[in-house]
């Protein structure tokens, strides 16, 4: 029997439990769990096989609940909740005493986005309490966009997914720190670098640490296949050394019109935004089809292309 749902009031329901559940937002499926139950959020890590190490990302319904979590909100923090919320933005801001150390992973700060999805956003509203949802995949794999991909990871483990289709901008959220109120990108995202500095001006990009990371998604690798997977300049060049082997390959927008190959062009009229919300869509078809290698084109290095490169590049990282 699926665990796939509409039903909103029992996702309430099960919430207000202790329970987890799978919610939608326009970037990935999350593992939510209510944020003042160590039950629940327990339960997110051990589900997840998270390290504790590793912070999670707190959602609430708006703009004005940031205040129950958070004690200190730079200006720029401001100019940048009221242009990109709800939306693929998350912020690292100090949080309140309320906030348990268990999500921040210790830290004094709180990772919190209001989520751009109508069900999830409606969910919000209705519960008493905001939701911790790291992505509903199990740690360092290929994240979630569409609910079968949850239900295939954890269908014995969490007893429903909130259904909400697929996702619309289909990689996480970018996520922005403060370091003397000036603000810094942690990890890439749905939301380009372009259109943040053209609201609050030049941001510095800091998003790898593999100890104690100051947000989610900043180690080295992640998102990643089971299949051996390769990121690189010219896809045709790299299929001439792996002659014989069952080859996947993820392209931007061009062909290579070769029958030989799986092939998946991610865009063929060459938007960034369709190849960013199809990604791990793809990355998860190419995963299942028992290839000996995935070789993916490495995207123009801007815009939402940076974002996508910052993915493919972890979900190639060999430890």
């Amino acid at each position: 029997m699926s665990i796939i749902s509409k039903d909103i009031q029992k996702a309430i329901t099960l919430l207000t439990d202790e329970k987890l559940v799978a919610i939608p937002t326009e970037t990935v499926y999350g593992l939510a769990g209510n944020i003042f139950s160590e039950k629940a959020i327990k339960s997110i890590f051990s589900t997840k096989k998270r390290p504790f190490f590793n912070p999670l990302i707190v959602h609430v319904p708006s703009i004005t609940s940031l205040e129950e979590i958070v004690i200190h909100i730079p200006e720029k923090a401001k100019l940048l909740a009221n242009a990109f919320w709800p939306g693929s933005m998350t912020m690292v801001l100090k949080k309140s005493d309320k906030i348990p150390d268990l999500i921040t992973a210790g830290k004094d700060t709180v990772a919190v986005r209001v989520p751009n999805h109508p069900l999830t956003l409606e969910l919000l509203k209705q519960l008493p309490f905001p939701l911790a949802a790291p992505s509903a995949n199990p740690f360092g794999s290929i994240s979630p966009t569409k609910p079968e991909h949850v239900e295939r990871y954890f269908k014995n483990d969490i007893e429903m997914v909130l259904d909400g289709g697929s996702c619309t901008n289909g990689i996480e959220s970018t996520i922005i720190g403060f370091e003397n109120d000036e603000p810094i990108i942690y990890r890439l995202g749905a939301l380009a670098l372009e259109d943040i500095e053209a609201v609050i001006g030049k941001v510095l990009i800091k998003n790898k640490k593999e100890q104690s990371p100051d947000a989610p998604g900043m180690l080295a690798r992640h998102y990643a296949p089971a299949t051996k997977t390769l990121l690189v300049d010219d896809i045709s060049i790299e299929i001439k050394h792996h002659l014989g082997k069952k080859i996947g390959v993820l392209s931007f927008s061009n062909s290579l019109n070769d029958n030989s190959l799986t092939e998946i062009i991610l865009s063929e009229k060459g938007s960034m935004h369709e190849a960013a919300s199809k990604l791990y869509d793809s990355l998860h078809e190419l995963d299942h089809l028992d290839l000996d290698v995935i070789i993916a084109e490495r995207f123009p290095d801007n815009g939402l292309g940076k974002s996508i490169n910052d993915r493919l590049q972890r979900a190639t990282f060999s430890l």
